[in-house]
C-alpha cells in the first residue's frame, strides 16, 4: 500500500469517516478490535508486501466498507416489478448514486462551485454542470496534455473572450471553451466521466468536458483536483447561453467495478434491458440497440431532420419553439432503408424499449466503425430508472442523434446502430429518473429536445 493511501485511510479513521463515501461512521463501529476493525471498515490483516500484490488485482478490494456506513437508498429503489421490497445490495466499487453525490456536495465539499449547487443538479447517478460567466472563442479544439493547464492553452488559441453572464450567442460551426462553475476533488480510487445532457445532444451541440493536464475528452483522472471546462461547438443551430446554463453532466466512479458480457447477459435475462430481438451472441461490449425505420407506432413518421439555416435557440427556454421552424419530419422510406446524408442531422428512435434498472446506470457508445460510418447518440448517459416500471417508464425508447460521416449511408430497420454499456452503482439511488425529478424524456417515443412544443402527430 502506498504511503499516500495509508495516510489517507488513517486520516479518515482519525476523523471517524468512511474513506469511500466520507460519511461519519455509526458510534458502534468506531471501536477497534483484535481483528483490526476500525472506524466502520475492516482493515486488511495482510502484510505490506501482500497488500501491494493484492492491490494490483481488480477483483479484490483492500478495504470493505461496513454495509451500515453506506447511504440509505430510496425505499422503492430496491423494489421488484410487483412492488415487493427487496434488500438493496451495496458495493464498494461502482458509479456513485445521488445520495453519495449529495454527500460530496454538502458534507465533504469534494464537489464545490462558485455559486451554491442546486438540489435539482443532482440526478440519480450524475451531476448537472453549469456554465460560468465567460466563454472563449478558440481557433481549434484542443486537449491540454499532461504538461499544460486549460488556461495556458487558451493563451495560445483564444481569439476573443465573451461575457455571457446575462447571455451570449455561440455561433454554429465555431468552437468555444467555457470554464464551469463546478470544480472537483477526487480522492483515491475516484475518477469521473463527462457527457452532454440529453437536450444538448438533441440540438446537435458537440459538448465535451476537459480538465487541466487532461489527455482525454470527457474523462477526469483519478485524484484530480481542480476546475472543469466545457468545449462547446454547435453543429446545426446557433444557441443563446448564459451563466448557469446546463449543457453537460458528470458521473463519478469509485474503483473498477467488474463488468463482463456474461453478467450483462444475465441482467438482460432477468429484467429485459431491451425488448428487441437480442440473442446472447449479440451481447458483447454492451447491449445492442437497433433502429426503427418502419414507424408502425408513430403514424409512419420515423424521426426528424434538422433544417439548415434556422433561427437561434435559447438553451434555457422550454416548450417554446415550433417544431416545423427547425425540423422536418422523416417518413418511412418507400422501399429499403433510410439514406443518411452526411450534411444532415437526424433524430431517430430505437426499435425496442430500453430499461435501466435502479441498480445500474448505462452509457451509449457513440461511434463504432464496425456498424457503419456514422455517429449515434452524442448524449450517452442513461440514468437509473429510465424505462423502468418502478419509475413509471415502461416502454421508453432510446432517442438516437445520428450524423453520417463523409459519405451517404443506408440504415435498415432493425440494424444495430449502437451499444448500451451498463455499469452497476455502489447502491440504488435515493431518487430515480422520472420520480419527483424534472425528467423530460421518461416514457418517450420519438422525442425532440424539451425546447420544442409537442408534436401531436407522433404517437408513442
Amino acid at each position: 500500500m502506498a504511503d499516500s493511501e495509508r495516510s489517507y485511510l488513517l486520516d479518515c479513521w482519525d476523523k471517524g469517516i468512511c474513506p469511500y463515501c466520507r460519511k461519519p461512521f455509526p458510534p458502534k463501529n468506531r471501536v477497534g478490535t483484535g481483528s483490526k476493525e476500525k472506524g466502520g471498515f475492516a482493515a486488511s490483516t495482510a502484510t505490506p508486501d501482500t497488500m501491494n500484490s493484492r492491490s494490483k488485482s481488480a477483483s479484490v478490494d483492500l478495504l470493505t466498507p461496513a454495509a451500515e456506513s453506506l447511504p440509505a437508498p430510496a425505499s422503492r429503489a430496491g423494489a421488484s416489478d410487483t412492488g415487493a421490497a427487496s434488500e438493496p445490495e451495496a458495493h464498494s466499487t461502482g458509479i456513485l448514486p445521488s445520495q453519495e453525490l449529495e454527500q460530496l456536495v454538502r458534507v465533504s465539499k469534494d464537489i464545490s462551485a462558485l455559486e451554491p449547487i442546486q438540489d435539482d443538479q443532482i440526478q440519480p447517478a450524475s451531476l448537472d454542470l453549469r456554465l460560468g460567466s465567460v466563454a472563449y472563442r478558440v481557433r481549434a479544439s484542443f486537449l491540454p496534455g499532461r504538461s499544460s493547464t486549460v488556461q495556458e492553452k487558451l493563451e495560445q488559441f483564444a481569439m476573443h473572450k465573451m461575457d455571457i453572464t446575462n447571455g451570449g450567442v455561440l455561433e454554429r460551426g465555431c468552437v468555444y471553451i467555457v470554464p464551469l462553475l463546478e470544480s472537483v476533488v477526487l480522492r483515491h480510487r475516484m475518477s469521473a466521466m463527462g457527457n452532454p445532457k440529453s437536450s444538448t445532444g438533441r440540438l446537435d451541440i458537440f459538448t465535451r468536458l476537459i480538465t487541466d493536464y487532461g489527455s482525454e475528452f470527457d474523462r477526469v483522472r483519478e485524484q484530480y483536483r481542480g476546475p472543469l471546462f466545457a468545449e462547446i461547438s454547435p453543429r446545426t443551430f446557433s444557441i443563446l447561453v448564459r451563466k448557469g446554463s446546463r449543457l453537460n453532466q458528470l458521473r463519478i466512479r469509485r474503483g473498477s467495478p467488474p463488468n463482463s458480457d456474461e453478467a450483462l447477459r444475465r441482467l438482460q435475462e432477468q429484467v429485459q434491458l431491451v425488448t428487441s430481438n437480442t440473442s446472447e451472441e449479440d451481447i458483447r461490449n454492451g447491449v445492442p440497440i437497433t433502429v426503427d425505420v418502419r414507424g408502425e407506432r408513430s403514424g409512419g413518421v420515423i424521426g426528424f431532420k434538422a433544417r439548415s439555416h434556422s433561427d437561434l435557440i435559447d438553451i434555457d427556454r422550454e416548450r417554446h419553439y415550433e417544431i416545423t421552424d427547425f425540423w422536418e419530419p422523416v417518413h418511412v422510406p418507400s422501399r429499403g432503408g433510410l439514406v443518411l446524408d452526411p450534411a444532415d442531422f437526424y433524430i431517430l428512435a430505437s426499435e425496442g424499449a430500453v430499461r435501466v434498472p435502479p441498480s445500474h446506470a448505462a452509457e451509449m457508445i457513440a461511434y463504432d466503425t464496425l456498424v457503419g460510418e456514422f455517429r449515434v447518440h452524442y448524449a450517452g448517459f442513461f440514468d437509473p430508472g429510465f424505462g423502468d416500471p418502478v419509475a413509471g417508464g415502461t416502454g421508453a425508447r432510446a432517442v438516437l442523434e445520428v450524423r453520417s460521416y463523409e459519405v451517404p449511408f443506408v440504415i435498415e430497420h432493425g440494424q444495430i446502430v449502437g451499444r448500451l454499456v451498463y455499469e452497476r452503482l455502489t447502491s440504488p439511488p435515493s431518487r430515480l429518473y422520472g420520480q419527483g425529478l424534472r425528467s423530460s424524456y421518461q416514457r418517450q417515443g420519438i422525442a425532440l429536445s424539451k425546447h420544442f412544443k409537442a408534436w401531436t402527430e407522433v404517437a408513442r
